[in-house]
């Protein structure tokens, strides 16, 4: 979890980089920009209010070969090893986004690479490294007095409610390549600002590993548990698996599996599933893990609870009382009308 709401910006460094493939250049500027009391909140919402309303998905720099070969590691590190560098370090640092700027699509635009203090991550108070572009302008009108009339100029600029791409490098886990978040608001090129820029991959934490295997689950509930028994065992498998994870501070693969299927025959079909596509969830090899309860309750906002019926009626179950639909709902099939029905017991209606 991040904090970041006693972030104050200690240096800012504003750039111009350009796009290589149409022979744009990259402007340095000499100095630090000079932050007054005025602007400074107004670029500190700037650069992270779309921090502040985006799932907390961690990236880290990463290398096929070894981590230090991972410009941006380098770039990143040797600030943190001595932060008055930055100013000079940020001008390395627009200097490898520009040489990265090579698809024709890509856009010029702003690098404003600033030192922050004071973010919270995992409980711990850091530092950390924001790196920022802004690329789409803005009509807006400036209005002038002339003689006895108001004259209207359009002008151009950046609106400060849209931050176009950005990444908050966090001086934490550096052993395994920095905590990194990052945006990405025009996504025309989406290789280019993660891959090419950063050079990251997924940070695989217990937030990573639990949002992971939960995914996992609701695909194998959609593929093998929806096909052998019906919607109704589909949505309370998912029920269930939400709230083993809720109500452990541990996962432990077995014991979940005792606890959220009822069928013993899905038991192995579970484990079938696991070797076919664990790979592509990353949990291929993964048995047990601290489970991390923001990732639960984001995972609990997606997962739908919702059976639709083809005769427009639907039952909504509770997520938080499994047991009632356990309990008071039952599927059958009517031989006279020929179709199925659920029956829902209850003692009296509740007010809205």
């Amino acid at each position: 979890m991040i904090n970041l709401f006693n972030t104050h910006i200690e240096t800012l460094s504003i750039h111009r980089v350009g796009n290589k493939s149409r022979n744009e250049a990259f402007f340095l500027s000499e100095s630090p920009y000079g932050l007054n009391d005025e602007i400074m909140p107004l670029l500190k919402e700037f650069f992270l209010k779309s921090f502040r309303e985006k799932e907390e998905n961690y990236f880290q720099f990463a290398h096929d070969v070894d981590l230090d070969y991972n410009e941006m590691y380098n770039l990143a590190s040797e600030i943190f090893t001595n932060p008055s560098s930055v100013h000079e370090v940020s001008k390395k640092i627009t200097k490898h986004l520009f040489e990265q700027s090579n698809h024709p699509h890509i856009k010029n635009g702003e690098v404003y690479v600033a030192y922050l203090t004071n973010l919270s991550i995992d409980n711990n108070v850091v530092d950390a490294v924001g790196i920022f572009k802004s690329e789409l302008q803005s009509d807006f009108l400036q209005f002038e007095e002339k003689e006895s009339n108001l004259e209207m100029i359009l002008q151009q600029g950046i609106n400060l409610n849209k931050l176009d791409k950005g990444c908050l490098i966090f001086n934490h886990k550096k052993e395994e390549g920095y905590k990194i978040l990052t945006v990405d608001s025009n996504r025309y090129d989406a290789r280019y600002w993660l891959e090419h820029f950063l050079s990251v991959d997924a940070f695989q934490d217990e937030n990573f590993i639990t949002k992971k295997y939960l995914k996992f689950c609701q695909d194998f509930a959609k593929d093998v548990v929806l096909p052998a028994e019906d919607k109704k065992e589909e949505v309370m498998f998912m029920n269930r698996s939400v709230n083993y994870f809720a109500k452990n501070d541990d996962f432990e693969e077995q014991n979940f599996l005792n606890e959220v299927l009822d069928n013993p025959d899905l038991m192995s079909e579970f484990k079938n599933y696991k070797v076919d596509k664990g790979e592509k969830y990353s949990i291929e090899d993964v048995t047990s893990f601290p489970i991390a309860n923001a990732a639960v309750s984001d995972a609990r906002k997606k997962i739908k609870n919702v059976i639709n019926l083809d005769t427009n009626i639907q039952i909504k179950l509770d997520f938080i009382n499994p047991e009632s639909a356990e309990k008071f709902v039952e599927k059958g099939w009517d031989e006279e009308k020929q179709m199925y029905y659920y029956l829902v017991y209850f003692n009296k209606e509740q007010k809205s």
